[in-house]
């Protein structure tokens, strides 16, 4: 019982482990190509602004250089939209934020009819979308034309009409007939407000701006968390917008958090683990597979890294679990989430500490900085390190106060990493025991870096030992994680036993006169192979040390039978045993010349047959004419058919063909013959009556 805790409790440290060691990466090569794969239209055009907006502004966010072909006609599309008295706001929102990427040539004379709209659009706005899209309007107005008056007289009142939405945990509801309040909502929300304060022609009260900082510590205090650090905003509401997932959710919230501290004259104090957790959710998902969460995503992570707030930095390793030698140098990145490199921070390697010893060494060494890669790197580890399972922890140091405000590191990050070398194998040998005294019968030294074929022989009274030493590179002793003897008898039946260690020795004896039963009193040659393994040793083998020949006492009679050999599924998907056929020797068959003469002598008969045709004549003058002349060509043509169907059974037709191709012939025969001859029959009969 004592066994499986604690196996349970070392599994829980070791998930444990796991989750803390998350690694993510950040924006990379394959999103650009995911971007140019999901935002490319299938027509040639897009549906609508909004699927326009989102693939310019993520091929914005990316560094795509690539513009749609279709650039007049979203601008033509955009113009018209813009000068139309009837568009609807949301039309009119996402015109504006498509001619801010696309930069259309406009009349800025346009903006000033739209304006007013807008503006009365604020001040009866019933729901927070009809709020979102009218401000949001005006802030892109305000963003391409500074002729235009797009500030707003009483902004206090408009912020208060969209607070008066928020509700108590910080969520928001659409509209004040809706009583399900949404994360989503919330995020739209702030970025409504922010907009709100941007256009106010005086300064908002700040009593109402403390409130929606409140809000938005509520908020945030409703964060789920995953087990490798990631944060995220849960979503369950259903409306008529449609489900928004937690990737559209958190997205929302980002956006509209990072657009109100923009705006904001007051610190909002957001804490630096979460906006780092958030972060790593967004790059956690990966590549996503449509182009909206495609959207979501870079949306939120251009907003994390374009804060004033606080910025993430993303600690990134090759691999989630690295393995070195201890020669090879250690390389760490830190970048923000969109992939850019922060050179001006410090990389300290806090602690070392072995998870397979109990000796632990603690070391407190700063990363060089590689100007040229944007890398940080350990050009080598420690000399007193050895090899083995470690757990590095990692963490960035920022250089001053001000840096502090502004980037957010999340603390320590912790990696398991393998150390890895050439371990010495000495002393191994193999001999056979005496089983009463212990003496050494035969004794065998081991190269078990090289070639070994010794051969033993035993008896059920004696045993088997054999040991060996395994050193580390620093002269340690490595208990690795596979140490295993296995006996294979000729029948193919396999017996593994445990190589245990006490200290750098390790050691097994065999004692036959135990094992008689677990052999199945199976006599005869057994191979002896030797199997050594740890994720750290460089050298792990699998060794065919020899042979033993065993011989054990006849079995009792109700000894146990050995156990049916287990047979390779995979070996029915294998080649088969050539099957070899050998045909039946030909009969002997005559003479050429003898062939021959038997031909001659078969034609012979036609041959006179032609002869005696010529010698009596033929007689043409009976021959039907007009229609009875068909059938009699026809009868004589089927004569023709049937002698050469049989020529051609001769030559080469089987019997099972010619046969119904006679059938054939014969009916079609029998029917023209049964014609022609009446025709002669009654013309004979004529004949004779005249």
């Amino acid at each position: 019982m004592m066994k499986v805790l604690g196996f349970l409790v070392l599994l829980a440290l070791s998930s444990a482990l796991t989750c803390e060691a998350a690694i993510f990466k950040p924006i990379s090569h394959s999103h650009r190509s995911a971007a140019l794969e999901l935002f490319t239209p299938a027509d040639g055009s897009f549906k609508s602004f909004e699927e326009a907006y989102e693939a310019l502004r993520t091929f914005e966010v990316l560094g795509i250089k690539k513009q749609p072909d279709q650039r007049a006609d979203t601008c033509a599309s955009v113009v018209d939209t813009l000068s139309s008295p009837s568009s609807a706001l949301k039309d009119l929102f996402q015109a504006l934020r498509v001619n801010g990427l696309l930069n259309c040539e406009l009349n800025k004379k346009a903006f000033a009819g739209i304006v007013p709209r807008l503006k009365d659009a604020v001040k009866i706005a019933s729901s927070l979308l009809d709020s979102y899209y009218s401000v949001g309007s005006l802030v892109l107005i305000k963003g391409l034309s500074s002729d235009v008056d797009v500030h707003l007289e009483s902004a206090d009142s408009v912020f208060r009409a969209i607070k008066a939405l928020g509700q108590s945990d910080g969520r928001w509801r659409y509209s004040s007939n809706n009583p399900e309040s949404s994360t989503y909502a919330a995020g739209i929300a702030f970025e409504s407000l922010a907009g709100v304060i941007s256009l106010a022609s005086s300064e908002i009260d700040q009593s109402l701006i403390s409130m929606v900082k409140n809000d938005i510590s509520k908020l945030l205090g409703g964060l789920e968390k995953y087990d490798d650090g990631a944060y995220y905003f849960d979503e369950k509401l259903v409306d008529a917008q449609g489900h928004q997932g937690p990737l559209a959710a958190s997205s929302a919230v980002v956006c509209g958090i990072t657009s109100f501290a923009t705006v904001s004259a007051e610190n909002l104090n957001l804490p630096g683990d979460k906006i780092l957790g958030l972060a790593r959710f967004f790059l956690g998902i990966g590549v996503p597979g449509n182009a909206k969460d495609l959207y979501y995503q870079v949306e939120a992570l251009a907003s994390l890294e374009n804060n004033r707030v606080s910025m993430p930095l993303i600690l990134s390793l090759p691999t989630n679990v690295l393995s070195l030698t201890r020669k090879d140098p250690l390389k760490v990145n830190v970048n923000t989430v969109l992939g850019a490199a922060a050179p001006s921070l410090t990389v300290k390697l806090k602690q070392i500490f072995s998870s397979g010893s109990k000796d632990s060494s603690v070391i407190d060494q700063d990363l060089k900085f590689d100007h040229k890669n944007a890398v940080h790197y350990l050009d080598a580890l420690p000399k007193d390190i050895d090899v083995g399972s470690y757990v590095f922890t990692f963490e960035v140091v920022l250089h001053d106060s001000e840096h502090r405000m502004i980037y957010a590191t999340g603390g320590r990050t912790k990696v398991p990493i393998h150390i890895t070398g050439v371990i010495k194998v000495n002393n191994a040998e193999i001999s056979a025991l005496d089983s009463d005294l212990g003496n050494v019968e035969t004794r065998k030294k081991l190269d078990l870096a090289g070639e070994n074929s010794v051969c033993l022989s035993a008896n059920h009274l004696q045993k088997l030992r054999l040991s060996f030493q395994l050193t580390s590179p620093l002269g340690h002793a490595l208990k690795p994680h596979q140490a295993f003897l296995k006996l294979t008898h000729e029948s193919k039946l396999e017996h593994i036993f445990v190589v245990h260690n006490s200290g750098k020795q390790f050691e097994i004896i065999l004692d036959f006169l135990g094992l008689v039963e677990k052999f199945f009193y199976l006599s005869g040659r057994y191979d002896i192979e030797l199997t050594v393994g740890d994720a750290v040793m460089e050298n792990s083998f699998l060794q065919p040390l020899g042979s033993v020949e065993l011989d054990l006492p006849e079995p009792p009679e109700k000894a146990a039978l050995p156990p049916p050999l287990v047979v390779d599924p995979s070996s029915r998907f294998g080649p088969k045993e050539e099957i070899a056929h050998i045909f039946r020797a030909p009969e002997k068959r005559p003479p050429r010349n003898l062939s021959y003469a038997f031909l001659a002598l078969v034609l012979l008969p036609f041959v006179g047959f032609l002869v005696g045709l010529l010698r009596l004549g033929v007689n043409l003058k009976n021959f039907p004419t007009s229609a009875p002349a068909t059938f009699a060509i026809l009868f004589h043509l089927a004569i023709a058919a049937v002698l050469s169907l049989y020529f051609l059974f001769w030559l080469k037709l089987n019997l099972f063909i010619t046969l119904k191709a006679l059938g054939f012939l014969g009916i079609f025969l029998l029917f023209v013959g049964h014609r022609t001859l009446s025709h002669l029959a009654s013309t004979s009969a004529k004949l004779k009556s005249a």
